[in-house]
């Protein structure tokens, strides 16, 4: 079923102009996927797919050219060489990276593109991240974990 979906998720990209995870999960579930926003989020991150500028100006999902793959893993280097810790409050988390990182680590974790992740602020050695709601601290701990433990 899963890779029933992610061609169709493949497929409906080519086809179509999509640019949020809701309108994707739309169409998935008018194909006869019943998918959740949720799902639909795992499933771009597995296909790494990323947003490019449509015909229309606004941005839209797209499979990732072969030198993206490289930005993407330059942007982990930097969460890896940059990262010292992480403590959550409810839906804050404050990162402490290595002194004069904080603005590029910041940026690495902004081109993510993270659902959970509202946004980021830089300081010296202090990132401060904005999650969408409590409940999503510990899938963004997760994804950083993935990062800076390899």
């Amino acid at each position: 079923m899963k890779n029933a979906r992610q061609e169709q998720i493949l497929k409906l990209i080519h086809e179509q102009e999509i640019g949020t995870q809701e309108e994707l999960a739309e169409l998935l579930n008018a194909c006869g996927f019943q998918v959740t926003q949720a799902t639909v989020s795992r499933d771009i991150r597995q296909l790494e797919l990323a947003k490019v500028p449509g015909t229309n100006g606004r941005m839209r999902y797209s499979n990732r050219p072969e030198d993206s793959r490289e930005l993407n893993y330059k942007y982990r280097r930097v969460l890896m060489d940059a990262y010292v810790s992480i403590e959550v409050s409810l839906n804050l988390a404050v990162m402490h990276v290595v002194s004069g990182m904080a603005n590029a680590a910041a940026a690495a974790l902004d081109m993510f593109d993270w659902p959970e992740v509202l946004g980021t602020i830089a300081g010296d050695d202090t990132i401060l991240l904005i999650l969408r709601s409590p409940d999503d601290a510990q899938a963004m701990l997760d994804r950083i974990s993935d990062i800076v433990e390899k």
